[in-house]
């Protein structure tokens, strides 16, 4: 890829540049989905840290959990859940906010003083979109969407997934090599200004 190619990926709505990954080994949990999805999940995440280079763990010091996935059928479901509040400033703004959009999709982001990702929430309300989405490919799109912060419209027009001839879906090259690159330890956790793009490219284009 190149770093025309990588910028507007991390290019947000009001022009500005950020890009972030994680800071500290990954501990995933899942709320509302039976054991075999739940397998499906951490496998996906076991999948893409392998892939980038990152390490998961089994409990985090400051959180227990420092990846909270919920899968529900109404955004309203989120109001009811016990502590959430608590941990997501603005939650009753945020819930009438993507009803009001009819999002099925949201991710929260918290970060470290480095700006390193310290804890992330996913949100997936299954609706008939999503629900028509394979557990696997589901799973492997949400994980990939929480390893960095992307911008807004960085899989808006196309997915983060491609096919093989063979019919499996598996993360398309170039979004695994940015992946990679960002994760390289020379690169820093959190990066502001555009140029931090021409280093992606410069890795990603090795096989970082």
């Amino acid at each position: 890829m190149q770093p025309q190619d990588i910028e507007p990926l991390f290019t947000r709505r009001d022009g500005s540049y950020f890009c972030a990954r994680w800071g500290r080994p990954i501990v995933p949990i899942v709320f509302g989905v039976e054991d075999a999805t739940l397998g499906v999940v951490k496998g996906a995440f076991e999948a893409i840290c392998a892939m980038a280079g990152h390490k998961m763990a089994e409990t985090d010091p400051e959180f227990g959990a420092n990846v909270m996935v919920f899968f529900f059928r109404d955004w309203g479901e989120l109001l009811e859940l016990p502590d959430l509040g608590r941990m997501i400033d603005g939650l009753d703004e945020m819930v009438a906010r993507l009803q009001a959009g009819g999002a099925n999709q949201y991710r929260v982001f918290r970060f470290d003083r480095d700006g390193a990702i310290k804890a992330a929430f996913v949100f997936l309300r299954m609706d008939k979109a999503l629900s028509a989405q394979p557990a696997e490919e589901l799973a492997l799109a949400q994980v990939v969407q929480v390893m960095l912060v992307w911008s807004e419209a960085a899989f808006a027009e196309r997915s983060p997934l491609g096919r093989l001839e063979d019919g499996r879906v598996v993360l398309r090259p170039d979004i695994a090599g940015v992946l990679r690159a960002a994760y390289d330890p020379v690169m820093p956790a959190m990066a502001q200004d555009p140029s931090h793009a021409l280093r992606l490219a410069a890795r990603a284009g090795q096989g970082a």
